[in-house]
């Protein structure tokens, strides 16, 4: 069963180029000039904060919210887009520094909590089903300064809040085993998933999987996938690339290993992911170097090397494959993989 495939970003995705060690390199572009670029790449989704979608949401009061989310959504009409998500972005907000469903004060995860249902506001305003929660801030630098038992109960009480003030949104969570946290909670696809049996509606809670993360908790990006897949609860990928163990870096997909990127597309091809309208996400980042005026060519490379790579994993011969694999003669399957993708 092969899937169906199409694509989206977020705004995030066109930047300026600013890191925690120097200024910004490139000048800010416009949101709606934005919007123009999307069809132009070959996108047709986008991914949204919910201060992406309304800023300065916090000095708004709900009604003035879901007004602007409403407005937008009649300015993607007019692109021909379509929202994808929304997530709250709560790890930038004061009363969050320490977490927002974990935090340990009642106000703070009181903000957390109020912030979610509005960005659950938008999400309908902008006619999309899905939230993504990336639990950015909920874990610790030290292991004393939270109960982990108390805090994983927290964001499954977040979870059932969330679920029972909109009966028809689905809870999709990103996990990332670190930063900016040193001790992430839900820090794996597997704990993302268990998450769900804390509810009362486990049909409505499923996963994101980013590559990136995965490869930071040092797992395979395609098994997590497959894992989730197993699960029917992968409802979303952000696909990149990544060197090592170390800060997320958002790079071109499949930039760093093909073949692993190749892994990646040929498990959610082989088992029809994007058949009930589940998108491919390509959370990629520019390089910091990048000249002004070439600084789109992270999003376009990134979906051709999707696409080449699909190319390459249906065109593999799967008799031939499945024959290596009967007389275990994995060499040979290795050499076989390797040469398909040297070609």
């Amino acid at each position: 069963m092969q899937g169906t495939f199409r694509f989206s970003f977020g705004p995030w995705n066109i930047h300026e180029g600013a890191d925690p060690f120097g200024p910004e390199v490139r000048r800010t572009i416009p949101f709606n000039k934005k919007l123009d670029y999307y069809k132009q790449l070959g996108f047709d989704g986008v991914q949204f904060h919910d201060d992406d979608a309304v800023p300065g949401m916090a000095n708004m009061t709900p009604a003035q919210i879901i007004k602007e989310a409403s407005d937008l959504k009649k300015t993607l009409d007019d692109h021909g887009l379509v929202a994808e998500f929304v997530a709250p972005r709560m790890w930038f907000a004061p009363e969050t520094i320490d977490g927002g469903y974990t935090n340990n004060c009642p106000k703070c995860r009181e903000y957390a909590i109020e912030r979610t249902k509005r960005t659950v506001d938008i999400a309908n305003a902008l006619g999309a089903r899905n939230i993504v929660l990336w639990l950015a801030r909920e874990g610790t630098y030290i292991r004393e300064a939270k109960d982990p038992v108390v805090a994983t109960e927290r964001i499954g009480q977040a979870l059932q809040t969330i679920l029972d003030y909109d009966k028809n949104i689905r809870i999709m969570i990103e996990s990332k085993p670190n930063e900016p946290v040193d001790h992430a909670y839900i820090p794996t696809i597997g704990h993302a998933i268990a998450m769900g049996l804390l509810t009362t509606d486990p049909s409505r809670c499923g996963c994101l999987i980013e590559t990136a993360h995965s490869l930071l908790a040092n797992l395979s990006p395609s098994d997590e996938m497959g894992f989730a897949l197993a699960h029917k609860k992968l409802w979303s990928v952000h696909l990149n690339d990544q060197n090592g163990l170390k800060f997320d870096q958002d790079l071109t997909f499949g930039a760093v290993d093909p073949r692993r990127a190749l892994n990646q597309v040929r498990v959610l091809d082989q088992h029809g992911y994007g058949n009930d309208g589940e998108w491919i996400g390509l959370d990629v980042k520019v390089m910091r170097t990048q000249k002004e005026g070439v600084d789109l060519k992270h999003l376009e490379y990134s979906r051709k090397i999707f696409l080449r790579l699909l190319e390459i994993s249906r065109s593999l011969d799967d008799a031939k494959m499945a024959e290596l694999i009967k007389e275990r003669d994995y060499e040979e399957l290795n050499w076989f993989i390797l040469d398909n993708i040297l070609k």
